[in-house]
Order: C-alpha cells, then structure tokens, then sequence
C-alpha cells in the first residue's frame, strides 16, 4: 500500500480500533487489585500503563494539527506513579484519551498527511505522526494484554487464534469469498 492512498486514514482508525479492542478485552473482567498488580517490583501494572497511554494520547492529539504534541501541562513522571482512582475513573481516563485521538484523527483529510506537526518541539507530517502513535500503542496494548493473561491464567481467554485451532481456523477463512481489509 502506498503511504499516501486514500487508504492510509482509514486503515489508521482500523488498527487504533482493533489495538483499543484488544486492551479492551484484556481489561473487562479484572478488578481494581487485578489492574494495579505487577509482577515484579519496579514493574508497571495495567493501570500504569493505561495512565501512561491516556496521558500520552491526551497531550499528542489535543489541539493536533495547531499546538506541540508534548503539552507544557503534561506530567509524564506522574503517569508512572500509582494513583487512587477506582476501576470507572481509571478507565473513564483510558476512554477520554481515546476520544483524542479519534477526534482528532477521523476528521482528517488526505491532502493534510503531508502537513508539519511537532511533538517535543521536533517537526513530524501529520502521517509520520500518525504512524508514530501506531508503534507506540500496539507496544504497551502487548504489555496489557501479557499482564491480563497473567492475572486470569486458566481463565484466560483466546484474543486471537487459540493454540492448536490455527488448522481450523484457516479452514473456516480459506472456505468463503476473499475479503478485503485495510490491514
């Protein structure tokens, strides 16, 4: 796929949502503890790194395309600092991020890819910051994911091909019509 088709926006928001999907998931069926646990110390937990993820979608998409994506209010260091919220607030943070960065992603254009953003006072093009985001997120939705399945061990379920059904499930894909899909 060319960078620049018009089908870069669209797979972009596919990806986000599939990625929120998967921490989603990973997330529904833990308690507050559950979310605040770690493996070991000096480890971030689930709700650390929904913190993290929040704060970080919060300062890069607010005010996207007119303002530094490091936001002078930021408190980073403070996104890695246990905090007391309980399980509605802490994911209610986790949904207002998300919000940003739909928000400002959806309404995008095209012909806007190629316009200069900043993030900590470097110049980025909208895509490259898009893209950018695409790395980030997918890298601590697979920690989330990992701690979940930890935390629920035998009562873990299956986000993607459960082990030993890959024979039937390529079955059941290869049965029918080939379908098109941004990713």
């Amino acid at each position: 796929m060319h960078l620049m088709d018009n089908d870069f926006l669209p797979t972009s928001l596919q990806l986000f949502r599939y990625y929120k999907s998967l921490s989603d998931k990973s997330m529904a069926a833990l308690t507050l503890e559950q979310l605040h646990a770690t493996p070991g110390q000096g480890d971030n937990s689930i709700a650390i790194i929904v913190q993290h993820m929040a704060g970080n979608m919060h300062s890069r998409w607010t005010d996207f395309l007119t303002t530094d994506g490091e936001k002078p209010d930021r408190q980073r260091d403070a996104e890695f600092t246990p905090q007391e919220w309980d399980k509605d607030q802490l994911l209610g943070f986790w949904e207002s991020g998300w919000k940003c960065l739909f928000d400002a992603i959806e309404p995008l254009k095209e012909e806007e890819l190629g316009q200069t953003v900043y993030i900590r006072n470097e110049g980025h093009s909208v895509q490259s910051a898009i893209l950018r985001q695409l790395a980030h997120l997918p890298y601590h939705v697979g920690q989330i994911v990992y701690l979940a399945k930890w935390l629920q061990g035998e009562h873990w379920q299956s986000l993607s091909i459960p082990k030993g059904a890959s024979a039937s499930y390529n079955a059941e894909k290869f049965g029918k019509a080939p379908e098109k899909k941004f990713f």
